[in-house]
């Protein structure tokens, strides 16, 4: 058994191996040592192994479930090696001590599970896979709960902000590719070869050519072939539901890289949880595909102006009509998720209870179908998903004949064929039943013929059908003429057989197994009739999910007084009473109101510098309107009184940093690195906000570079900018960058307290109010005391000498200089370049340092 197991050991590599033993899995050596400490199970230790005990524990197999989810979540990956034969035909290939033979059937992993307690039902459980060729990128992903299966062209940069949008379980690369850093599987170059990645795509979808899909570039097929590979590779050859795969190019959607993701908090709070996040705070979905959906909608906003108005008729439609959307809502309610019920079906671990889920799934469907298609004047999106809700009559109507009203998740028992739907299966019911009230009326005749009123027939696995007395009255029963055979002897009762019991419990037991075999036949069936719907039930699950979508986003409307925004296809931001969803939120469970601030970014007011003191509100008033770029373009109502909005192609945000220790970066680093991905990527349409650039080093260096940043983005980038600082100096440049307006959070203060407004007026701050922020923050009096006349003196020397800013108005804007700098850099290169070092004369030389030193001084 050991040799067996240390083959199948060395098969699995990194996971951990589930060794089945009879009702158990168990796992030896470093893996118990690793199970035991994460399930915090019992380690034991059996037998010897190179002259030392051999380490194990174990987990029942009928709850693996529950102990595989916390493996998972721990980051372990678990290959189940199961018996492929059962212990009689072991007998029947090598004799009595044949060994049962074990496989690994599948390998568990965070990116391929299917399992219903194993998932989060309202989050998507992203398997993804990079790919490159000739310099080209591409991410390709599949969700095996449901089928969905995407590919993502994107340049080499654009990467890690696809990956950030996805947040997949796993990703999986090529071993030395360009970006395995980003992965978190490695496997083999050859599973990543484009030529073998499209046979590959070509014969799981029995095609003849990939047009169909896209037309996927050479990298897009290296990506899908790894990722297909990949997903081989864990099912053991029996691939999971894949739909056919969806290919977009990057510019079809909102660019918005991993930190600034992380900054919004768009679909996950900085705490790593949903809770706190836009995505929570916007979220009224009544099930879990539709949760899924949203949350894809929010990460990837599009630039299809056209989708995205479609996708506004449809909410506004259930938002005008209150008690349509109720109803829809309350139809969604009741339905079970039936695009995970077809993947469980799919990948070979279904049940009755996904068939019953289905059947009531596509009935609802249906009839939701119906009402919906007498509408009059829908929306062309809800006209398009109307006939994805009907077309499963035939299947619905099997299932309905078949199944019973709650069919139970196991079927090793039976009992979930209705009755009616198969005349044989109910004889072979009626004959298991007859037996049974055979036995009970035997059991009677038994207690009356040996005057044992505690005689029992009772039935286990090993023993069947047998009778069961107390010990002090076997003696009777075991005489030789009594007709009672001794079968055992326990501690207080002792078992018998006898001839009438055998005869009737072989035409039970025969009855029950011919009806489970009967039903499971059945079960074969229906789940085949199922499957060769698989593609028109995900087509359905993705209608529901999508007016799920529309209601909840309706409903969130009308609850806080949002708004449909109006795009537009020139580069503006008009806002009218905008409010962060996520602080108002906070702020309402409290009792508190939010202050709602306008913002009118226009071509000739692009850029808002923001002053004003610290806990004003600038930080919020910054990230409020990236969001509400971000829920425009999901097709969302927004948290405003109006909007009118121009697309956003790129979003950034530089909002508050922290040290990357890992990657070995301060805060300064990673704001600086931030940064400078902005000014390398922002393009007139862009959308970005800056909070306090250069405040993590000294004063004059960060004022340098933030005078020097938001000339940039004015002079070079020309984006919409929300910029908020603290150095009042920035202020000068309104004098001389046009598109520049002054902007503050207003602030008071009241008797010697600072009274903090919330309120975005026009004009620079007229102070800062850091000792009153300080004061309020809980300074001691003393400390204050002395930071007064710390101040007092500052400013009397800033007087005199003009302040750190001095000189600052005669300095030539950022274009000109950096022309300016570059030309003699430039002369002195080219001229260092056409040197022939090896043919000068010594008098050539020296001639020739004078020369070069007279441009790098010219």
């Amino acid at each position: 058994m050991m040799a067996q197991y240390l083959t199948l050991k060395a098969e699995s590599q990194d996971c951990l191996l589930f060794y089945r033993m009879g009702d158990f899995f168990e796992l030896f050596f470093d893996d118990a040592k690793v199970a035991s400490a994460v399930l915090d199970i019992a380690l034991t230790a059996r037998g010897e192994h190179g002259g030392e005990k051999i380490p194990m524990c174990g987990v029942p197999a009928h709850s693996a479930e529950g102990y595989l989810a916390r493996l998972i979540k721990a980051g372990h990956r678990v290959a189940i090696a199961d018996q492929i034969e059962t212990p009689e035909e072991a007998k029947k290939r090598g004799g009595s001590k044949a060994l049962v033979a074990r496989a690994i059937v599948r390998v568990v992993t965070a990116g391929t599970l299917t399992e219903e307690a194993l998932l989060d039902s309202r989050t998507a459980n992203w398997c993804a896979a990079i790919g490159e060729a000739g310099g080209e990128f591409a991410i390709a992903a599949a969700d095996i709960s449901t089928g969905r299966f995407e590919i993502l062209e994107c340049p080499q940069d654009g990467v890690g902000a696809a990956l950030a949008r996805l947040a997949p379980a796993e990703t999986v690369s090529a071993e030395a590719g360009t970006l395995a850093g980003l992965a978190t599987v490695l496997r083999p170059k050859g599973e990543f070869d484009s030529g073998r990645g499209e046979t590959r795509l070509k014969a799981l979808f029995a095609v003849a050519t990939l047009d169909g899909f896209g037309a996927p570039g050479r990298a897009a097929l290296a990506a899908a072939g790894g990722l297909v590979a990949y997903l081989d590779h864990t099912a053991k050859g029996a691939l999971p539901f894949l739909r056919p795969p969806r290919v977009t190019r990057a510019e079809a959607c909102m660019a918005i890289d991993a930190a600034t993701r992380e900054s919004l908090e768009l679909t996950r709070s900085q705490a790593g949880v949903r809770r706190g996040s836009l995505l929570d705070a916007v979220d009224r979905t009544v099930t879990g595909a539709g949760a899924r959906l949203l949350a894809a909608d929010i990460a990837a906003p599009l630039m299809d102006r056209d989708a995205i108005e479609a996708r506004l008729d449809l909410v506004q439609r259930f938002h005008d009509e209150p008690g349509l959307r109720e109803d829809v809502r309350a139809a969604l309610r009741a339905l079970p998720d039936i695009g995970r019920a077809i993947g469980r079906l799919a990948a070979g671990r279904g049940s009755p209870r996904d068939l019953g889920q289905l059947r009531d799934g596509l009935d609802g469907a249906w009839r939701l179908g119906e009402k919906l298609g007498r509408l009059t004047e829908p929306p062309a999106l809800l006209a398009g998903l109307a006939p994805e809700l009907r077309g499963h009559g035939a299947l619905i109507d099997l299932l309905q004949r078949a199944l019973v009203p709650a069919p139970p998740v196991d079927a090793a028992n039976g009992g979930y064929i209705a009755e009616g739907y198969d005349a044989a299966l109910d004889d072979l019911r009626d004959a298991g039943a007859g037996g049974r009230r055979a036995i009970a009326a035997l059991e009677a005749d038994y207690r009356e013929r040996t005057g044992i009123a505690a005689l029992k027939i009772k039935h286990n696995g090993v023993l069947g059908y047998h009778i069961e007395v107390a010990s002090k009255h076997a003696d009777a029963l075991m005489r030789p003429d009594s007709g009672f055979t001794h079968r055992q002897t326990l501690a207080g009762v002792v078992r018998f057989n006898a001839p009438e019991l055998h005869d009737i419990a072989v035409k039970v037991t025969q009855a029950g197994a011919h009806a489970l075999a009967a039903e499971a036949a059945h079960l074969e069936e229906l789940t085949g009739a199922a499957l060769d719907r698989r593609e028109a039930i995900a087509a359905t699950a993705d209608a529901l999910a999508r007016l799920d979508v529309a209601g909840a986003l309706a409903e969130r409307a009308a609850e806080g007084g949002w708004s449909r925004p109006a795009l537009v296809d020139h580069a503006c931001f008009e806002v009218e009473g905008g409010r962060h969803p996520v602080v108002e939120a906070a702020l309402a469970k409290s009792g508190e109101r939010f202050v709602a601030n306008d913002c009118d970014l226009s071509e000739r007011s692009r850029l808002w510098l923001v002053t004003g003191p610290n806990m004003g509100g600038k930080s919020t008033f910054l990230r409020q309107n990236a969001l509400i770029a971000v829920l425009a373009q999901a097709g969302a109502y927004v948290p405003a009184t109006r909007a009118r909005l121009g697309l956003v192609d790129r979003l950034f945000s530089r909002v508050g940093a922290s040290d990357n220790l890992a990657r070995g970066r301060s805060t300064f680093m990673v704001e600086m690195v931030e940064t400078a991905a902005i000014l390398a990527q922002a393009t007139p349409h862009s959308f970005v906000i800056l909070d306090e650039v250069g405040r993590g080093t000294s004063t004059y260096d960060g004022l340098a570079i933030a005078w020097a940043v938001v000339e940039a983005i004015h002079e070079d980038n020309r984006c919409r900018c929300l910029f908020a600082t603290h150095y009042h100096e920035l202020t000068r440049l309104a004098e001389r960058c046009e598109a520049l307006s002054l902007h503050h959070v207003r602030a008071r203060e009241w008797k010697g307290d600072l009274v903090l407004l919330h309120e975005v007026a026009e004009g620079p701050a007229d102070r800062s109010y850091g000792l009153a922020v300080a004061r309020l923050a809980g300074l001691p009096p003393v400390t204050i005391a002395r930071a007064k006349a710390v101040l007092a003196k500052l400013e009397a020397g800033r007087e005199r000498t003009g302040g750190i800013a001095a000189g600052l108005d005669d300095l030539p804007l950022f274009a000109a200089t950096s022309v300016a700098e570059a030309e003699p850099v430039d002369a002195l290169r080219a001229e260092l370049a056409e040197l022939d070092i090896d043919a000068l004369s010594p008098r050539d030389a020296l001639d020739t340092l004078y020369r070069l030193k007279g441009l790098m001084d010219g």
